[in-house]
């Protein structure tokens, strides 16, 4: 087991010796993310605050906030199941981090059931209003920049998240459904204190200011909420109070669904949601994408994400090359590595999308003959520059590349609760703030600009995440489940926009190839290509493989590379949890 040191072979011995050596050298990795917009700036570097291997006996919640790890504690205290808890901590997290996730925006949820050894995976990504067509991002017959198509109303999707909380509860809740707000409710009334880490994200987004409810808000007298600051948030509250006690038709329908559209139709660049979209939404079960890999059962989200796929895809491809002999750290592992990303990233640009509006070949891209014909492609001496897709059902000619980015403010919380269940839930408002429009209390997400602004591609051919009318755009959120013989052995998960997929893929790879503990492996250094360069963490000990990798014909970029991995594994002696240093999350269990 991954934290059973006695029985380690002098391999596994000198893996952790290098784990020990990387986490001690001189890092000053962002705690926040990656601009991907005009309007966001850096946050801050800061040291890291290194965490420890958290354990526990019947219970276990990560989640990426201390506030929002407490409330799913006191749920499971409570004899609540995992998803009471989830409920409880996203509900928190729509407070204390706002600027990643919310009421406003969509998510997608595992659910591992220990009485039936069974997996269920449940759809709450946002929506295309009715009405849009394809040129949604097109003005004056010109697409729309990236960074004027998130601050607008255009980018608004129909929020799914509550609507998805509430489908997993019928299912799997045993708390009554107030109880699971009292705690969000509390902290919003009596106000929480302002993170390093939303304090730097807002002194660092020009659009967040520019937006007047907004600015009102987070920048009192006229400047960037500090450090410490008090913030109150009674209007969050009352939607709060609403949902409580009259269920999520209050959030759909009504005073909360008007103000909703009208903000979004007030806006500068209005948009085109309307209250008919919004009591048509439903969140939906479908069917988890799951493989083999080694003695595991590895379970993640299918499509409209792309994340479970190109994860599975990547270990699959691996496991012909015997990563697990390799050294971490080493410039042959991060090799292997990234020519694996590069691969799965080619065929994820030009298949997946919303299954609902197009077929995913999805049996075809997780084969295992499939995969191994395409891990055989990757040289162990020379990297293959620019991967280019496979096409196991002959469907290539007739889809087009899509270039839609993937931005990475985003969340992950894992639950386990006293009877064995497990919950790993990625939730997401898209951009760092979303699209910045303010409504009663919570952002409104931007995920619309995760289609393609554009229809087709340069050939004419139609790119598959095209936006169309009610359409759920890709994603690349990977929450996963992972068994062995049956039970639960392992949850995670990440934000990081389209770069989810190689932190996922690293964090399982070290604890069930590596077998390092759970902590040690979301603290290995982030590394992987996006069929793009091969990208290094800024500050990390990776840094010194660029050298090496060169040699073998990659194009190297150093940049952040902001993880927030939050996982739980279990061992002979209970459950361990770990929770990502590059931001501020926390392991708690009793």
């Amino acid at each position: 087991m991954p934290t059973d040191f006695s029985s380690l072979t002098l391999r596994s011995a000198l893996k952790q010796t290098w784990v020990a050596l990387a986490l001690l050298a001189p890092l000053t990795a962002l705690h926040a993310q990656e601009p991907q917009t005009p309007d966001a700036a850096p946050e801050a570097s800061t040291a890291r605050v290194y965490q420890t291997l958290v354990r526990a006996k019947r219970f276990m919640a990560v989640s990426a906030n201390a506030l929002a790890t407490q409330a799913g504690q006191e749920i499971l205290r409570d004899g609540g199941s995992a998803v009471d808890a989830a409920i409880a901590m996203q509900l928190v997290l729509g407070l204390v981090e706002p600027q990643s996730s919310g009421v406003g925006g969509g998510a997608f949820l595992l659910h591992y059931d220990a009485a039936a050894h069974k997996v269920r995976s449940y759809d709450g990504r946002e929506t295309a209003p009715a009405s849009v067509g394809p040129d949604l991002f097109f003005r004056q017959g010109k697409v729309m920049s990236f960074g004027e198509a998130v601050n607008s109303g255009r980018a608004v999707g129909t929020p799914g998240v509550l609507r998805l909380l509430k489908l997993a509860h019928r299912r799997h809740g045993k708390l009554p459904w107030p109880r699971l707000f009292s705690a969000a409710i509390t902290l919003a009334e009596k106000g929480f204190a302002v993170s390093p880490r939303l304090h730097a994200q807002i002194a660092g987004n020009r659009a967040l200011f520019a937006q007047e409810p907004a600015r009102d808000y987070f920048y009192p007298n006229g400047q960037p909420a500090a450090v410490g600051h008090i913030l109150k948030n009674p209007a969050y509250a009352a939607v709060l109070k609403r949902v409580a006690t009259e269920g999520v038709t209050a959030f759909y329908e009504g005073e909360i669904a008007d103000d909703l559209v009208a903000a979004v139709r007030a806006h500068r660049v209005p948009g085109e949601l309307t209250l008919a979209d919004l009591s048509a939404y439903r969140a939906k079960e479908r069917t988890a994408v799951c493989g083999k890999h080694a003695v595991y059962q590895i379970c993640s989200i299918g499509p409209p994400s792309s994340g479970g796929i190109a994860v599975l895809q990547m270990l699959g491809m691996l496991e012909q090359h015997q990563l697990d002999q390799m050294q971490p750290g080493s410039v042959e592992a991060a090799h292997y590595f990234s020519e694996a990303g590069r691969l799965a990233f080619a065929d994820r640009e030009r298949y997946i999308a919303d299954p609902d509006f197009i077929t995913v070949p999805v049996d075809a891209l997780l084969d295992p003959r499939y995969l191994h014909w395409r891990g055989a492609q990757i040289d162990s001496r020379m990297s293959m520059g620019t991967a280019l897709p496979g096409d196991p059902l002959k469907m290539l000619a007739k889809r087009g590349k899509d270039q839609a980015a993937d931005v990475p403010s985003t969340t992950h919380l894992v639950v386990v609760d006293a009877q064995g269940d497990g919950v790993s839930m990625t939730s997401t408002i898209e951009s760092e703030f979303g699209s910045k429009i303010f409504v009663r209390g919570f952002l409104l997400n931007n995920q619309l600009t995760d289609f393609s602004l554009q229809p087709n591609d340069p050939e004419g051919r139609p790119i598959a995440n095209r936006v169309e009318p009610r359409k759920r755009p890709r994603s690349a959120m990977a929450p996963t489940v992972v068994m062995r013989d049956g039970r639960l052995f392992m949850l995670a998960g990440s934000p990081g926009g389209s770069a989810i997929i190689n932190f996922v893929a690293k964090t399982l790879m070290a604890v069930l190839d590596w077998q390092m503990d759970v902590q040690q492996s979301i603290d290995l250094p982030n590394i992987g290509s996006r069929n793009r360069d091969t990208e290094l963490e800024r500050g990390s000990a990776a840094e010194s493989l660029q050298q090496g990798l060169r040699q073998r014909g990659h194009r190297v970029t150093i940049s952040p590379m902001p993880s927030g991995v939050h996982a739980i594994v279990f061992d002979k002696e209970g459950i361990t949890g770990g929770a990502d240093p590059r931001r501020e999350g926390r392991a708690a269990g009793d």
